[in-house]
């Protein structure tokens, strides 16, 4: 169970894997009417712009933290994923005031695409396109993002590398 924050509410993992699941396969739907369309550069582009801009709107609940808090930056943001824990396992391998960097050993979204039978090269690109959110939100909130999205033959997920904005 993984307590929402707003309601009190303990909600079932099987809720929140739903959820993500649901997620993964609108990613994967919308990848692939793109993808049909106008090839595959272009719907990995158009895919990460709409996933980037979700996170633009996420990365206002952090905005004043940047440009330089990246200690507050990882509290806060680790505590925002619901059963993070569990459904991401987040190693911090660095959190000090020039740089944050977190490993994700599992993601659901990941997860799902492999559940569907989806190729480790489309899993490649629904990566980058679905991890452009992490960009849309450290930049919002005025911190450079160098992350990397997982790539065939690396164990886990993603790695988040967050550091002070421009103007820190």
């Amino acid at each position: 169970m993984s307590e929402n924050s707003r309601t009190g509410h303990l909600v079932p993992i099987e809720w929140l894997q739903a959820a993500f699941n649901m997620r993964a396969a609108a990613y994967a739907n919308i990848f692939d009417v793109l993808r049909d369309a106008f090839g595959t550069q272009s719907s990995v582009e158009l895919l990460s712009e709409a996933t980037r801009r979700m996170g633009i709107t996420a990365g206002a609940r952090f905005a004043d933290l940047g440009p330089d808090g990246l200690v507050a930056l990882k509290e806060r943001f680790l505590g925002t994923i619901p059963a993070g824990d569990i459904l991401f396992q987040p190693e911090v391998r660095r959190s000090d005031d020039e740089r944050l960097e977190i490993k994700f050993h599992r993601c659901p979204l990941k997860e799902a695409w492999q559940a569907m039978g989806r190729s480790d090269d489309d899993i490649e690109l629904l990566c980058k396109a679905g991890g452009a959110i992490d960009g849309g939100l450290f930049k919002a909130a005025g911190f450079v993002f160098k992350g990397e999205t997982w790539r065939p033959g690396e164990e886990g997920c993603c790695k988040l590398v967050v550091e002070p904005g421009p103007t820190a």
